[in-house]
């Protein structure tokens, strides 16, 4: 069964920084593209970033440069630091796995993607 599991979110001030983990279980790390979502209330569910196995980066220009994706191969983990942040990240944030590349996570249909984690909520006050 696979399991992706989020943790570190928070309230923060902004300007602040975060750093989120997701855990991933019952899968081949190896075959998939990792990433982050977020959504807001009322709002859609809006992709952030992605990172290929090779780690190939991705990020939506709403959060280039303020935030940076990695992932720990050996630990089948992946991590989203964020800096600088604003009261609009406010946010439920997903981890996501998806085998395609993640070079396509802008436009992919959200539904499609193949593994969503609980979310962790991120709260950034002004």
């Amino acid at each position: 069964q696979v399991q992706l599991v989020e943790s570190g979110g928070g309230l923060v001030q902004a300007g602040g920084s975060l750093r989120l983990s997701c855990a991933a279980s019952g899968l081949t790390f190896s075959n998939y593209a990792m990433g982050w979502f977020r959504q807001a209330p009322g709002k859609e569910r809006e992709f952030v970033t992605a990172i290929n196995w090779s780690g190939t980066t991705y990020y939506a220009d709403s959060v280039k440069g303020r935030v940076t994706i990695s992932r720990d191969n050996a630990k089948n983990m992946v991590y989203l630091q964020m800096n600088s942040l604003k009261p609009e990240d406010t946010a439920v944030y997903y981890c996501a796995a998806d085998r395609r590349l993640g070079s396509n996570w802008k436009r992919l249909d959200r539904k499609t993607l193949d593994y969503w984690g609980q979310g962790t909520q991120v709260t950034v006050s002004s």
